[in-house]
């Protein structure tokens, strides 16, 4: 995938998006059924996701993050915390010595800027104990594909139908695949698809505190059969 000391993410969108509390806060709710006590966190960022996951209930967070502008933020943020590792080689290069470690691999929107997704999601089949559990969220949608998305990096919007066959032909029992954050769609839509926005840390606050609140209490009711991310947990049998 290349040297890591050459990759560096997009900036001001993982910013704007560390204002996501509410959003944050259901997808680690959504995943946390499903969390073991040895967790991998693929992708992890400057590490907004990774106490979440642990205040629900993982013992150790191993955090893989090999962007460089990242990676020390991350390390600033999360060093000193002895439940908390953190690495900075790709997650496929850690085999095979992480070999049936984990309990859970978590992707929280990583999977779209990995251009090899299907061997992305072998690695992690690999480095899980047998009914470990691979959880993933992702934007959705082809048609949502942005210059925004493009920007970021994102190779990829993702169909239910598409995501569960990936995780299926690499060995997966799917237990669950749902369409998330349905209101988001056409926000997304008129923004970034029509007028060619990007996030920022006002539109993604408000949204967050307005909406979010609402969609979940709603998407907690009713699954929706389309939405703006998709999630989907995977068992490896």
């Amino acid at each position: 995938m290349g040297n890591s000391a050459e990759l560096t993410y997009f900036g001001h969108d993982l910013e704007a998006m560390s204002f996501a509390e509410n959003y944050h806060e259901w997808i680690a709710d959504e995943f946390a059924p499903y969390l073991g006590e040895n967790v991998a966190e693929v992708g992890a960022g400057s590490g907004d996701f990774t106490h979440l996951l642990l205040e629900r209930g993982a013992k150790r967070v191993t955090c893989f993050e090999p962007s460089q502008n990242m990676f020390p933020i991350l390390e600033e943020r999360h060093g000193n915390d002895d439940r908390i590792g953190t690495s900075q080689r790709y997650f496929g290069d850690c085999l095979p010595e992480m070999q049936g470690c984990f309990d859970t691999v978590v992707y929280v929107n990583v999977l779209e800027h990995i251009e090899y997704d299907s061997a992305e999601i072998g690695y992690a089949y690999d480095s899980l104990r047998t009914g470990g559990r691979i959880a993933i969220l992702v934007p959705a949608l082809e048609w949502l594909y942005s210059d925004f998305d493009n920007q970021l990096g994102h190779f990829r919007r993702y169909r239910k139908g598409g995501l569960v066959g990936l995780v299926e032909e690499r060995g997966f029992e799917i237990e669950t695949a749902k369409y998330f954050d349905m209101a988001g769609i056409m926000p997304w839509f008129l923004l970034m698809v029509m007028f060619n926005k990007t996030l920022n840390s006002g539109n993604v606050s408000m949204y967050d505190k307005l909406v979010i609140p609402i969609t979940r209490f709603l998407e907690g009711k009713w699954a929706p059969s389309i939405g703006k991310n998709l999630l989907v947990v995977g068992t490896k049998v």
